[in-house]
């Protein structure tokens, strides 16, 4: 495992964004690959551990680095999906069909998914707000991420993810303008890449 490393991806459809400029981009940009670094040099070092038969759970050093493992790790991979479902312009007011109805079966409407997820989006707290599909019964279910690997639900699949920490928006927006933001996000929604990942 030591031997495999992540590449930040590059995330060409961010650029021109409505209301979440490119400056705030590239330093979101430069955070995402300092989690990729920090998830690289921490299995590194894990790894290397394990090979010289360090790895134990008395071990201080090692569990608490492996602890820190799932915050990057997870920084990682919430950042993913987030820059994966923007782009400028969005792709539409509505989902498409396959997600629309997704949403209608799983809250009873597209409306109230979206009231449902901007409440969360909008709650007091450093964290993401992530719509999950339960693999087994295809249901949605919006939650509240925080950090990067509290609260996420084991084997639920991220479909639509919003960083909501303040990194996110400020210098954009204050950091009480969070609704603002999320009025910005979801002008640059790809409910398409979001569709994309419904099993």
């Amino acid at each position: 495992m030591a031997d495999k490393k992540y590449t930040p991806m590059q995330f060409p459809n961010c650029k021109g964004l409505k209301g979440i400029s490119d400056a705030v981009l590239e330093v979101h940009f430069k955070l995402y690959e300092g989690y990729v670094n920090r998830t690289n040099k921490l299995t590194e070092t894990l790894s290397g551990m394990a090979t010289k038969g360090e790895a134990a759970g008395t071990n201080p050093m090692y569990a608490e680095m492996t602890r820190r493992l799932g915050f990057e790790y997870n920084g990682v991979v919430l950042h993913e999906y987030y820059f994966g479902n923007l782009k400028a312009g969005g792709s539409g007011a509505t989902p498409p069909a396959k997600l629309k109805k997704a949403m209608e079966e799983s809250f009873g409407s597209f409306e109230t998914w979206l009231a449902d997820f901007r409440a969360i989006s909008t709650m007091p707290g450093i964290g993401w707000a992530v719509t999950f599909q339960d693999p087994r019964t295809g249901w949605l279910s919006n939650h509240w991420i925080t950090l990067h690997e509290t609260n996420n639900i084991a084997g639920f699949k991220p479909i639509i993810v919003m960083d909501a920490w303040e990194h996110a928006f400020v210098p954009d927006y204050k950091a009480n303008e969070r609704a603002k933001y999320v009025d910005a996000y979801f002008s640059n929604i790809d409910y398409d890449a979001a569709e994309g990942r419904l099993k």
